[in-house]
């Protein structure tokens, strides 16, 4: 059994604040949070939010959800919280202007694989799934007036997403400011001791959830706030999916490799640190090979894609992974021998198959594609947007970028 310094110790790891004394008053906070706890014979409640705008959760997000498996294996109760009334509006913390609003129906088909998604890290035995639409959608305009009086318009306006936007000229929607506010009030409704959470939720944490606990008469929840942020396969910018730099965690074993294997070399120690959990020591001794020369990069990143398929998949499918990687990038042809295969019936246009088979997101993303020569029919690419297949021609190869690929046959 961890003692309670032990436990400050590795629940305080990784986190970062912007000024060391408010991480110092959260330590003293979570230290003192626990030898209460202890006495009354219950474990903190303990939280994370997640937003589902999007219907992937993905390997930036499993920074938090680790740091909430710490909290499980200290036997603190955990809750993985579905932000299903947040993510109408969307957190306008990190965004340069306002995002688009989602309908209730795109939401909860967002939201349907979220608790899945979060077991490949979180013990589903150990986790309490939540979703805030239980008491936000419950409020009146009475209740948000009252909750709205504990802040002034000056506190959010002076947020650097905010204050970068008046500078700029554009709008702020009155409904942007309504979203610290909501997140605040997810931490009453639950009562919470600890909210986890990235560097962009220091207001929404730090400010408008302890504010609103306290003017409820509730102890203000201790923040954890994680010091680094993943960067996305360009390994500059934090992973998003907005932004298309992200790896889902349900993506196939192969993609999932082959996403990895994209990342920038400079990118590969803080992958090894926040995913696997490399110590300092152990980063350093990378670092030290990859400098002298004694370990190579790609063979590096191909440890890094291995790790990362077996840890959301199986070793298995890690090893399968890499086999056709090699077998594609490493000699023959190109392209694997296991693709899928798909029929053909009738003469179809590249943009439409590639739709119909999911290895697009959209026409236009199809029709981007082959403007920049990234769609391949037989190695050779389709260069004309309108260009069309025929049974006739069949088989063939159809390729999208270096890692999508299928064989078309004729419909028996």
């Amino acid at each position: 059994m961890a003692t309670i310094d032990e436990q400050v110790e590795i629940l305080m790891s990784g986190t970062e604040y912007g000024d060391p004394q408010t991480k110092e008053n959260m330590r003293r906070e979570l230290r003192e949070r626990l030898i209460e706890a202890e006495k009354a014979g219950r474990p903190l409640r303990v939280y994370c939010g997640y937003d589902p705008r999007t219907a992937d959760l993905h390997l930036g997000h499993t920074i938090t959800m680790r740091k909430l498996r710490q909290f499980q294996e200290f036997g603190h109760d955990v809750t993985f919280l579905i932000g299903t009334f947040t993510s109408l509006i969307g957190d306008p913390s990190d965004k340069e202007k306002a995002r688009e609003q989602l309908t209730p129906e795109q939401v909860e088909e967002n939201a349907r694989t979220y608790a899945e998604q979060a077991f490949k890290i979180l013990d589903p035995e150990l986790t309490r799934v939540r979703r805030n639409d239980e008491w936000l959608a419950t409020l009146d305009f009475a209740d948000i007036i009252r909750l709205a009086s504990n802040f002034t318009v000056q506190q959010f306006l002076t947020r650097e997403n905010f204050a970068k936007r008046l500078d700029a000229g554009q709008p702020i929607y009155l409904h942007e400011l309504f979203y610290g506010l909501m997140q605040g009030y997810d931490a009453v409704a639950q009562e919470a001791d600890v909210q986890v959470g990235g560097q962009d939720q220091l207001f929404n944490i730090l400010v408008a959830g302890r504010k609103l606990q306290e003017a409820m008469g509730q102890k203000p929840q201790v923040a954890i706030i994680m010091g680094e942020s993943l960067p996305g396969t360009d390994g500059e910018i934090k992973m998003s999916k907005s932004l298309g730099n992200h790896i889902p965690l349900m993506a196939e074993p192969w993609d999932m490799y082959g996403k990895v294997m994209s990342i920038p070399d400079k990118a590969m120690p803080i992958y090894y640190k926040l995913i696997l959990g490399y110590t300092p020591s152990q980063l350093q001794e990378l670092e030290d090979g990859l400098a002298s020369g004694r370990l190579h990069p790609n063979e590096v990143k191909m440890q890094l894609a291995r790790e990362i398929v077996a840890i959301f998949h199986s070793r298995e499918d890690a090893e399968a992974a890499q086999r056709r990687w090699d077998e594609v990038f490493r000699g023959g042809s190109g392209i694997p021998e296991d693709i899928p295969e798909a029929p053909l019936a009738a003469e179809e246009r590249v943009v439409d198959i590639l739709r119909r088979l999911n290895m697009v997101s959209s026409g236009a993303e199809a029709k981007r594609l082959i403007q920049q020569k990234g769609v391949r029919l037989n190695e050779q690419p389709v260069s004309d947007i309108m260009a069309t297949i025929t049974p006739e021609a069949l088989p063939a190869v159809l390729q999208v970028g270096k890692r999508k690929f299928v064989r078309l046959v004729p419909q028996r």
